[in-house]
């Protein structure tokens, strides 16, 4: 198991980060039209605490989160239960390349900057085709580093990381490839500061920090989709 330090380490900024994400709601809409989730059943890979979990609830049949680190399992656990009207949504422990569900499991299976990150994914691939039915849709949802001031960022904090690679990936794995950009909105200052300081090396941080005067950020994400044959047989 790979540590996620950002959320593993900073939960409660994390959650700040995630409310601040997708401000115009570009990203979700693009989700729902390329893997479309009303009357589902959807796992969420790496749904860390649990955070995007009612909001497929409120379409989907049924909602499955897993994640491997114990606290997030627990934290996402409690926010389920402090949320009304989520009777067929829950949280399991478990990892990308051992899904703690049966074969045939899914209509979706969601990642969203969790595991899936190109080269060395592929025992994680090969268990969403495990659990999603024939027809069914893997959607990986990934910041793309190739464009704005934050994949530079990124570029910057991660140079062993080549987003390039990562697409080739991808392609070479079925998958299509959608771009989209958005907003991370941020209530105040402080919180914009304590997210890049989560996601940056300091010193990159400090730039990132100088580098945006407001409380937006243009930030870009790519959206990858593979579907399932249909009629496929398991062996």
């Amino acid at each position: 198991m790979i540590e996620s330090p950002n959320i593993w380490r900073w939960p409660e900024v994390y959650e700040r980060e995630n409310s601040a994400q997708d401000a115009t709601g570009a990203l979700w809409d693009t989700v729902a039209a390329l893997a479309p989730y009303d009357g589902a059943d959807v796992v969420d890979v790496g749904c860390g605490d649990g955070y995007h979990l009612p909001r497929f609830a409120q379409r989907a049949r049924s909602v499955v989160g897993v994640e491997p680190h114990a606290p997030l399992v627990a934290r996402a656990r409690r926010r389920l239960a402090a949320t009304a009207g989520l009777p067929a949504c829950r949280v399991e422990q478990g990892s990308a390349t051992a899904l703690p569900l049966p074969d045939d499991a899914a209509d979706v299976v969601h990642a969203r900057t969790a595991y899936f990150f190109g080269p060395g994914c592929e025992p994680g691939l090969a268990e969403a085709s495990r659990v999603l039915r024939p027809g069914g849709v893997l959607v990986i949802v990934d910041l793309d580093a190739t464009r704005h001031s934050y994949g530079a960022w990124m570029r910057a904090s991660a140079p062993r990381y080549d987003p390039a690679a990562a697409e080739r990936f991808f392609a070479d794995q079925g998958f299509a490839l959608r771009r989209v950009d958005t907003l991370w909105r941020f209530a105040d200052r402080a919180t914009l500061a304590d997210v890049l300081r989560i996601e940056f090396t300091p010193a990159v941080a400090a730039r990132a920090i100088d580098g945006t005067p407001g409380l937006t950020l243009s930030v870009a994400y790519r959206v990858h989709t593979r579907r399932e044959p249909a009629g496929l047989l398991r062996p």
